[in-house]
């Protein structure tokens, strides 16, 4: 195989395939990429047998063959090249010699019939969505999905095309996101599947802000398919728990409050918290809401928001991270707190189909 590329193309279509790659994988074949060179298109392709990712770029073929390299190697050596056109040749055995301006490498690779089988992009159903608003989507989610392994159901988020339209889910156990999206599809293509956190990120990086993604849906797989990159991706085996249930059906104190605002204060009083007493309390009074917080052995802060709010007056306490988390992911000026009691969730919601359910804590 034979070709030659322009440096920028080859170093875009490495740092593309190279992220699900692990720093020590099992298999020495896990830690290359597969370099097919046919016409005038180079095919990268990485896996870790749970996710993979395959791009296109062009380059000159020489002479069409395929082969793989250790894509973490190839890329720093890459990266350092001059801005000039690369040369690479690799012979029957697998040994690479790259040749930029004066530098000159050469690489010892493996076998392309070691590398497992890449997924074609064809399945029962495809959706197509926007791939601004899926990635905005899996942003105001991801963040609420559980890291504890033993809850391995809870360790992705949840995706259902149904009733016309696709829910994005994720939670772990405390609280709960949960956002909406009208998508068109036939009603026998309603499917339910969880998409591990692993695949969430790599999408999350590797989405662009807009422009058309397919979304192919096979059995235990799904595929995303977009600007000539695919990435397919095992689905977690398991039953997602009724989210629907965790969502309270009515609250009795609707406030609108500043998002901005009310993040900032959030982070200034949580400065004084610490991993054993994590907890800011809210307390709406009165055209006013005041965020504080109180720990014996470090001190104290206190924050005063001013709200439009002539209800009850309800003290509640919460994670500040867990409160956080929506506010920093949602780009709304303005947000509703629902609220009942000291002791019931508080829900957090903005003008597009997005809900945020968050259990509060109790403090002495």
């Amino acid at each position: 195989m034979k070709f030659t590329i322009a440096k920028s193309s080859l170093l875009e279509g490495l740092q593309t395939v190279q992220n699900v790659v692990g720093i020590r994988s099992t298999l020495p074949i896990l830690a290359n990429v597969l370099l097919v060179g046919e016409k005038n298109t180079l095919t990268l392709s990485t896996t870790d047998l749970d996710v993979s990712v395959r791009c296109s770029v062009e380059a000159n073929i020489t002479k069409a063959g395929a082969s793989t390299m250790p894509v973490r190697r190839l890329s720093s050596i890459i990266r350092e090249l001059p801005e000039a056109e690369i040369e690479i040749e690799i012979d029957d055995k697998d040994v690479a010699i790259v040749k930029c301006g004066s530098s000159f490498f050469k690489i010892i690779g493996l076998s392309e019939e070691e590398f497992p089988p890449v997924s074609k992009p064809e399945g029962k159903y495809v959706y197509r969505i926007d791939q601004g608003v899926f990635k905005e989507m899996l942003k105001k989610a991801s963040y609420a999905a559980s890291s504890d392994e033993t809850r391995y159901v809870l360790n992705g988020v949840f995706l259902g095309f149904k009733s016309g339209k696709l829910t994005v889910v994720a939670t772990d156990g405390r609280r709960l996101a949960l956002v909406e999206y009208e998508v068109e599809f036939p009603e026998e293509a309603a499917v339910e599947m969880i998409l591990p956190s692993k695949t969430v990120n790599e999408l999350l990086h590797t989405l662009a802000d807009q422009g058309d993604l397919k979304i192919i849906s096979k059995e235990k797989q799904i595929l995303f398919e977009f600007d000539k990159i695919l990435i397919a991706s095992k689905l977690i085996d398991g039953t997602y728990p009724n989210y629907k249930q965790v969502i309270p059906a009515q609250c009795e104190e609707r406030v609108v409050v500043e998002r901005e605002s009310l993040l900032t204060a959030l982070k200034r009083v949580s400065l004084v918290t610490t991993n054993k007493s994590n907890a800011v309390k809210l307390t709406f009074g009165k055209n006013k809401l005041s965020v504080s917080s109180n720990t014996p052995e470090v001190g104290e802060a206190r924050e005063t928001i001013p709200i439009k709010y002539t209800g009850k007056e309800i003290s509640v306490a919460f994670n500040p991270e867990y409160m956080m988390d929506p506010l920093k992911n949602l780009n709304n000026d303005e947000i509703f707190i629902e609220l009942t009691d000291d002791l019931s969730p508080g829900v957090i919601k903005c003008d597009m189909p997005f809900v945020y359910v968050l259990m509060p804590m109790r403090i002495n």
